[in-house]
């Protein structure tokens, strides 16, 4: 017998992986299948909201979809709010009264759904943000419904993120027919309700709009004339004071600014003087905040010498002395050269290597003109600032014993 293998037909296996078949897209049956739990439940979101919990709905991949029922009461056709085939029902967000008490249970439902399914928050993103792009689609009542939804679920922290909510807002044809600055003076009504206005600016710091709330206003209308008379108007006077003191922010900076150049370039002080002037009326400045702002922009143009108590005493008097003018310009009155008196009480006390210059800071301004004998009398007696008082008022205590000697003799 021969031991020679016998040929087989076996062949080469090739090995095959199995492919997942992936079902194709359904949003109408989903929808409809939404619609179907409202009816049968009569619109209580209640039964609604355990039906939804309890369905094996596919809502990872028609997150969208399920929020456009919500909305609208069905399908919404692609990039618009129209309705797209399908079944409606009658119990949405648009379909209730423009009012908090009827629009705050639909947030409260979506809240328990997210609690459920928080990979919902995107499509909720989603669904709102392209509402809110389309807002000039929409009747003026169901944007203030939208208005008011979207306040309320920042005030039940559902999570949206800010940014993603506030920038289709600044879409050019919405501004320029008022519809933003409209929906925007709803949802600060609404949020301000429950929330302080600090958590409002917060709010819009983390949109990236707390600079930026002109930009709510048609162009035309883009001033802070139109701004403080709009909201006052809508009794929202805690806005206007939020952007006022905002603008004022940025006119002092810009003023700084250009304050700290004309020193560094060492500008003639009379020719310093009518620029500031200038500046200070163009933004209608208190007296107050501009004495306090020149004293401010004075110290720290000052090149200090680390710990060299009496360098740092030189570069002080000497840069008073160099300035007095500017002060004096401004310091026109007792009670400006007792404000100027007080930032100068307070900035020692502060600043440890001014600590000990106060005194002769305060003899440098009397000598200049700067601050009268009746102005460092009434600081020294009645002063109200209590930061180093104790200190500052000893330290002076010679200097006042001399002007008051002086006074007697005269």
């Amino acid at each position: 017998m021969s031991s020679k293998e016998k040929p087989t037909l076996g062949g080469q296996r090739i090995k095959t992986r199995k492919r997942n078949i992936a079902a194709p897209l359904d949003p109408t049956a989903f929808a409809d299948a939404v619609v179907q739990i409202y009816l049968d439940n009569a619109g209580d979101l209640e039964l609604v909201a355990k039906s939804i919990e309890s369905s094996d709905l596919n809502f990872s991949r028609y997150g969208d979809t399920f929020f456009e029922v919500v909305f609208t009461g069905g399908r919404t056709q692609p990039g618009t709010i129209k309705p797209d085939e399908g079944e409606r029902h009658s119990y949405s967000v648009l379909d209730c009264e423009p009012k908090r008490e009827a629009i705050l249970p639909y947030v409260l439902y979506i809240q328990k759904t997210l609690r459920r399914r928080p990979f919902l928050i995107k499509n909720l993103e989603n669904v709102t943000r392209k509402f809110l792009q389309s807002l000039e689609l929409f009747e003026e009542n169901e944007r203030k419904k939208m208005a008011i939804f979207t306040a309320l679920t920042f005030s039940q922290k559902l999570a949206l993120t800010p940014e993603t909510v506030f920038q289709p807002l600044l879409k050019d044809s919405l501004v320029a027919k008022g519809i933003v600055l409209n929906f925007i003076t709803d949802f600060f009504k609404e949020y301000l309700r429950d929330n302080s206005l600090d958590d409002l600016i917060s709010l819009l710091k983390k949109a990236k709009m707390e600079d930026n709330l002109l930009d709510f206003f048609p162009t035309a209308k883009r001033t802070p004339e139109a701004f403080s008379e709009h909201f006052m108007k809508e009794g929202l006077a805690a806005v206007v004071e939020y952007n006022e003191k905002k603008m004022f922010e940025v006119k002092l900076k810009e003023i700084k600014s250009m304050l700290t150049t004309l020193i560094s370039e060492e500008t003639d002080v009379d020719e310093v003087v009518d620029t500031v002037k200038q500046q200070v009326k163009e933004a209608k400045f208190p007296d107050i905040e501009v004495v306090r702002m020149l004293w401010d922009v004075l110290m720290d143009a000052v090149q200090w010498s680390g710990k060299n108590q009496q360098q740092n005493a030189n570069s002080a008097l000497r840069q008073v002395k160099t300035w007095a003018k500017l002060l004096n310009a401004f310091c026109s009155t007792g009670k400006l050269e007792l404000e100027l008196m007080y930032k100068v009480q307070v900035q020692c006390y502060e600043d440890t290597k001014l600590m000990k210059l106060f005194p002769e800071i305060v003899r440098s301004l009397y000598d200049l003109d700067v601050l009268a004998e009746d102005t460092i009398l009434l600081w020294f007696r009645k002063g109200s600032n209590p930061k180093g008082r104790q200190t500052f008022v000893k330290a002076l205590e010679p200097f006042v014993n001399w002007l008051e000697e002086a006074e007697e003799e005269e």
